[in-house]
């Protein structure tokens, strides 16, 4: 089994730095899809821990944060206004909040 997750791990490593670079314009857009799904797999593996673990659940919540957050950037662009900044900090919070969380379990367990 780990053998399969390094295998994974390092053909996406290649697949990624032979794919060519997004465009500049996308960046913001990628950054803040990139720190909402970082939130759900936080905050799946914290529901994990916690036995509430529903794969429904996660799956609609991975892509609602990430096209919620996108937008929310791409609404900011429109308006002339840097809401991916909000987004940036709500995610960032949240995904300290569960990795704390993460932390204090594994201490309590070990």
């Amino acid at each position: 089994m780990w053998l399969l997750a390094i295998f994974c791990l390092i053909l996406g490593i290649i697949i990624g730095f032979n794919m060519p670079l997004l465009p500049v314009l996308y960046a913001k857009y990628m950054s803040i899809a990139v720190l909402a799904a970082l939130d759900s797999v936080f905050g799946g593996i914290r529901a994990y821990m916690e036995d509430t673990f529903d794969n429904l659940v996660f799956i609609s919540g991975f892509v609602a944060n990430t096209l919620l957050a996108a937008g929310l950037a791409y609404l900011g662009d429109k308006l002339g206004v840097e809401l991916y900044l909000a987004a940036v900090v709500v995610f960032g919070v949240r995904i300290f909040q569960n990795l704390g969380i993460i932390r204090r379990y594994l201490l309590k367990k070990y």
